[in-house]
């Protein structure tokens, strides 16, 4: 399990017990699947490998196997600890499109050409439904900062955006690959 993953899963039970279900539905709300890549189903895992290592404690099992957590006071410092890590960590962001332009050299310049103008396509619709995303968090009761991974997310595609707009006239001009 990532770090990511046990900082929202430890991050999700700080304001009191929660089971397995409501994790889920409150990363949902925050939109973790996009911005930090969770996978919902390793949330059920991520909670009881979590309580073997006494960062949460089972409060209550219930019948069905619905199972409530608590942070124990391991998993508040183990919260803080990997909060305040991740705050100073620069990683690379892996990206499967970085990857194909390294083997852009494989392509036609008309592929390239083709693939660049879809992927502005794409670029610039996920662009527009950011901007119809801000806000609608709160509706819910999340706090408002969270449109702040929205906001990030956005000038990232818009940085990507910005490059494939030159590229093309790059490639156009034979100067790629």
């Amino acid at each position: 399990m990532s770090a990511s993953t046990r900082i929202l899963i430890l991050g999700s039970l700080l304001d009191g017990p929660m089971n397995g279900y409501g994790v889920r539905r409150r990363l949902e709300m925050m939109g973790a699947d996009t911005w930090a890549n969770v996978a919902f189903g390793s949330i059920y895992h991520g909670l009881g490998k979590m309580a073997d290592e006494g960062l949460l404690t089972v409060v209550e099992a219930g019948k069905g196997g619905k199972v409530v957590y608590e942070l124990t006071e391991a998993g508040r410092y183990e919260f803080h600890h990997l909060l305040m890590y991740a705050w100073s960590e620069v990683k690379p962001v892996v990206d499967p499109f970085q990857v194909a332009l390294t083997f852009m050299n494989r392509l036609e310049k008309q592929e390239i050409l083709d693939a660049l103008h879809g992927r502005i396509r794409q670029l610039r619709l996920n662009i527009d439904t950011i901007d119809h995303a801000y806000g609608t968090k709160q509706r819910y009761g999340e706090p408002r900062h969270l449109d702040e991974n929205l906001r990030l997310t956005q000038a990232v595609l818009q940085a990507q955006l910005d490059w494939v707009e030159g590229a093309i006239g790059r490639v156009e001009k034979d100067e790629l690959p």
